[in-house]
C-alpha cells in the first residue's frame, strides 16, 4: 500500500523555506509542542510532552523507510525563527495524501500556515491526485487555512486527541489536484 519515499525537496516560499527536519530542530520543536495550545490542536502531540518524543519523531522522519514526509517551516533566511511550525504529508493509497500542520503561537494569524500549505500543494512532491485534511471543530482558524487553500468541506467526523485524552468532533476537507 505505501511505498518508500524519496528524498524530500527543499521548497522556497516568500517568507520561509520548507525543509526536512534536522536533529538541531529538536529544541524549538519541543518548546512549541510543549505548549498546550499547540498540542490541543493536533491529534498526535501528547501533553505534557514526554522526554524524547521529538527526537524520536525526527529519527522516524529521517529514515529511508518512512511513510510520511515532514517539513519545517524555516523563516531564518527572512529573520524569523528557524522553526515556525511543521507541515506533514502522509501517503495513503490511490495517489492520495493527508496533510497536517501546526504553527508556533508567535506566528498565528500571520498567514504562515496558509502559505506553507499552498507551497506544499503547488510542489505536490508525492504526485498525489487528492489531499485530505482534518481539523478540530473548535479550531475554525485551521479550517479557514484549508478553505483559503482551495479545500472543499466533506463532512463531520471525530478523531482522538492525545493531548485532550478524548475524541473530538472534526471537519474533514479534500482537495482534488490536476495531474
Amino acid at each position: 500500500m505505501f511505498e518508500t519515499l524519496t528524498a524530500q525537496p527543499i521548497l522556497e516560499a516568500d517568507r520561509f523555506i520548507l525543509r526536512p527536519l534536522r536533529v538541531s530542530d529538536a529544541g524549538l520543536i519541543s518548546h512549541y509542542c510543549a505548549d498546550l495550545r499547540v498540542a490541543r490542536g493536533t491529534t498526535h502531540i501528547p501533553h505534557p510532552l514526554p522526554p524524547g518524543t521529538v527526537e524520536a519523531m525526527i529519527d522516524r522522519a529521517s529514515r529511508d523507510d518512512r511513510v510520511e514526509d515532514t517539513w519545517v517551516i524555516d523563516g531564518s533566511e527572512q529573520g524569523h525563527s528557524e522553526v515556525m511550525g511543521l507541515v506533514t504529508l502522509s501517503g495513503m493509497d490511490r495517489q492520495q495524501d493527508e496533510i497536517r500542520y501546526w504553527v508556533a503561537p508567535g506566528f498565528w494569524n500571520t498567514g504562515i500556515a496558509s502559505a506553507a500549505v499552498r507551497r506544499l500543494i503547488a510542489a505536490n512532491p508525492h504526485k498525489a491526485r487528492q489531499i485530505f485534511a482534518e481539523v478540530f471543530q473548535d479550531n475554525p482558524v485551521s479550517a479557514r487555512v484549508l478553505t483559503n487553500c482551495g479545500f472543499d468541506y466533506l463532512g463531520d467526523a471525530e478523531a482522538y486527541s492525545v493531548a485532550r485524552g478524548s475524541t473530538v468532533p472534526t471537519w474533514t476537507y479534500s482537495l482534488k489536484l490536476d495531474e
